[in-house]
């Protein structure tokens, strides 16, 4: 097979504008699934990607159509819409050729589908834009097609017009994307050069790489050579995504594909590495194979500690999240110790969402429930002055709104830098520190606007930050999972929430319990849980009052003694109420 005959393109739009849906019909009109095996959502095999309507990981698959009496191959790949997996796009994007970028006609443009177009033009992707859900009676095309010629140049004669769920117009998006996106430029004639665009990991056959062909070919039984890692690895199997693993002879350039390695470290490896042969008689003759191009490697943005729920299921949460990091090598984790809790994690996520998802696989797949203490940002210390990492929002929002939204930004630190008008549609855009987010940014937001609010956003750098660490102490004891980094000129409200928020939560016992937030050796606010008082009179049959206030007294004085001696106690119940409530 030539490698004229591919077309290697990708889906993208925001989140819940039918991708996932659109994918299903294409797999339906080229009969790669049975009609009767092809179940909704057929790309997103994770469960929770099933259970919360949205694509959370990138999905491959081969398809073959015939046009004009030529069998094209088609390797289409299904990509996430949330702002937290922006990263799974790039890896997308830097293996095709072209994309249909997806808009709702119910909702029209919004911020991803602007972030996803950008990101596909940097990679000078042709782009096909298509109109979907144009059967639904809430369906605005005429806005949605205004909105495109305006904020991406397109002109009407130039959108296609689908209907994802009942395959109106699919069909003929599919042939246009065959005619209009271009053929990969390989030449199968050169040594392989072949970029790793995503990766898993099996038990029984190893690290299985996904890969995108540009020059040369690979088959079993050749050492290939990983340019970047420095690793070697034999090539046990080669195929496509059918969307199950398909074995083939071998995969020429230009072709998606996967390669059996056999490694049994996932670390080894790494998405937006180069292969090549590893090929002594190469060598000799001087053929330097360079690397291509990648794409910016996730990072994780927010970290958690996660702890286990009972200390006895320690080693069951690290081998948990151990198994879990073998497939998604975007969130990191390492050892830490709580007074309160004993051992844990330190857990790096790309987002919000990401952390909830990870906390759902690992109940769902793994069985394991694990507790996620405060979020935190990751800050930067040089001599003395702390950084903290900065992002440029994007907020698109009906024009009503603006003011609304405005406000939002400003109470969480952010300065305005533009404001663009289009039609009745505006998009805001911002500096604003990251940290905004773990605040409650996004619900802010959508409370703001009634829920018609769409974001994204690029981390821009660290800038400076007057921060400070605020402590919770009861009794003098600090309890180290309530720690949190905040603003020198909010510690004040922050200290008072927080000696609130335990008040509430903790147990009364048998001694008084004072409650302080504290930054240094400032007490910004304190609160106090009074003791349970026993009746020492209740005995009593008789006396005179003397002697029921040397028994008061007494104890009084116990208690007294009682607060110096006692170690604290919070029962796991008000120490899950408090995580919960932050978090």
């Amino acid at each position: 097979m030539q490698s004229k005959l591919f077309r290697n393109f990708a889906i993208i739009a925001h989140v819940d504008h039918g991708k996932s849906t659109l994918a299903d019909r294409f797999l339906e009109i080229t009969k790669t699934i049975a009609k009767d095996k092809l179940k909704e959502q057929f790309l997103d095999q994770n469960p929770i990607s099933r259970e919360r309507g949205i694509t959370i990981k990138l999905a491959p698959v081969r398809m073959e159509y015939q046009l004009d009496d030529q069998s094209y191959i088609l390797n289409l790949i299904d990509t996430p819409g949330h702002m937290d997996f922006t990263y799974e796009v790039s890896r997308t994007l830097a293996a095709c050729e072209g994309a249909i970028l997806l808009v709702d006609a119910t909702k029209g443009v919004q911020a991803q589908t602007l972030a996803h177009f950008n990101a596909a033009k940097k990679e000078n992707l042709t782009v096909i834009p298509a109109i979907n859900k144009i059967d639904s009676s809430f369906a605005n095309i005429e806005n949605t097609e205004r909105q495109i010629s305006e904020m991406f140049g397109f002109k009407k004669e130039e959108l296609y017009y689908v209907s994802a769920r009942t395959g109106e117009g699919v069909e003929n998006l599919l042939k246009e994307a065959i005619k209009k996106i271009p053929p990969p430029k390989a030449d199968i004639s050169q040594p392989l050069r072949a970029l790793i665009f995503d990766a898993a990991y099996n038990e029984h056959r190893g690290v299985i790489i996904f890969v995108k062909l540009v020059n040369g070919k690979v088959t079993k039984g050749e050492k290939i050579e990983f340019l970047q890692e420095k690793n070697n690895s034999d090539v046990l199997e080669v195929g496509f995504f059918a969307p199950d693993l398909r074995k083939k002879e071998e995969l020429i350039a230009g072709e998606i594909g996967y390669i059996v390695t056999g490694l049994k470290d996932i670390r080894k490896t790494r998405v937006g590495d180069t292969i090549t042969i590893n090929n002594l008689k190469l060598k000799s003759q001087d053929l330097k194979v360079l690397p291509l191009s990648g794409y910016q490697v996730p990072k994780p943005m927010v970290f958690f500690g996660m702890y286990p729920k009972a200390s006895s299921d320690y080693v069951r949460l690290r081998e948990a999240l151990n198994k879990l990091s073998l497939n998604d090598s975007s969130f990191s984790f390492s050892n830490e110790h709580s007074l309160f809790l004993g051992n844990g994690f330190r857990v790096g996520f790309l987002g919000l969402l990401h952390a909830e998802i990870v906390k759902d696989r690992l109940a769902q797949e793994l069985g394991v429930e694990p507790l996620l203490t405060l979020p935190q940002v990751e800050y930067k210390s040089e001599n003395g002055q702390l950084f903290e990492p900065f992002m440029e929002l994007s907020i698109f929002v009906p024009s009503q709104f603006v003011g609304a939204v405005m406000n939002v930004a400003q109470a969480s630190r952010g300065k305005t830098t533009s404001v663009e008008y289009h039609e009745a549609n505006a998009i805001l855009k911002f500096d604003m520190p990251y940290s905004a987010f773990i605040r409650g940014l996004a619900s802010k937001l959508k409370s703001a606007t009634s829920g018609y609010a769409s974001l994204d956003y690029n981390i821009m750098g660290y800038k400076p930050a007057n921060l400070e660490k605020l402590e919770a102490h009861i009794n003098g004891t600090p309890i180290d999972v309530l720690t949190e980094m905040v603003y020198s000129d909010e510690k004040v409200h922050a200290a008072n929430e927080k000696t609130k928020k335990l008040k509430e939560n903790l147990e009364r016992q048998q001694f008084r319990q004072i409650i302080q937030a504290k930054v240094g050796s400032q007490i910004l606010a304190r609160e106090e849980i009074p003791p349970f008082r026993k009746d020492v009179l209740a005995k009593m049959s008789g006396g005179d009052r003397t002697r029921k206030d040397k028994l008061l007294e007494a104890q009084k004085k116990g208690k007294s003694k009682l607060i110096n001696v006692s170690k604290v106690q919070i029962s796991q119940k008000a120490l899950l109420n408090l995580v919960s409530e932050e978090f």
